[in-house]
């Protein structure tokens, strides 16, 4: 079980990139955008449903990491930039466009940590605070790709 844990909090391992593990874990996460892209074009509800319960157990899985892993909101669990650049890209018809802008803002985002993403992330613990501060990341971003494209 463990091993699995890691595998998913790690984005396949990606997390233990030498640097920039979080931007790397985002590219990495392009092949569920674009199925998820996918899925928004089947159904709108059952993608706004795969969203909210990939989030739900990517705070478990996080949380189940942190303990493995031994100190809160590691560098290498990059399944929180799974959620983030999911939500950002979120019921939206994704063209290329659309997914370089919502790549790059939400890098920013999740770097700068414009609040709420700095309170989620230095306030609330466990799985929980890993992952939500990427989601306001991606909750920004999806605005911003909105209004310019």
């Amino acid at each position: 079980m463990r091993t699995l844990i890691l595998f998913l909090a790690t984005g396949a391992y990606s997390g233990y990139a030498p640097f920039a593990s979080g931007t790397v874990g985002t590219v990495v996460a392009i092949p569920l955008i674009l199925l998820s892209a996918q899925l928004y074009s089947f159904s709108v509800v059952l993608h706004v449903i795969a969203i909210v319960l990939a989030i739900a157990g990517s705070c478990w899985v996080a949380g189940v990491a942190d303990h493995e892993l031994g100190e809160h909101d590691s560098g290498k669990i990059v399944i929180d930039e799974f959620m983030g650049f999911l939500v950002a890209t979120a019921a939206m018809d994704l063209t290329w466009s659309r997914l370089v802008l919502a790549f790059c803002l939400f890098r920013l985002f999740d770097i700068v940590k414009p609040p709420p993403a700095r309170y989620f992330d230095q306030q609330v613990p466990g799985g929980v605070g890993v992952v939500l501060d990427d989601v306001c990341a991606g909750l920004y971003t999806n605005l911003i790709v909105r209004v310019l494209l």
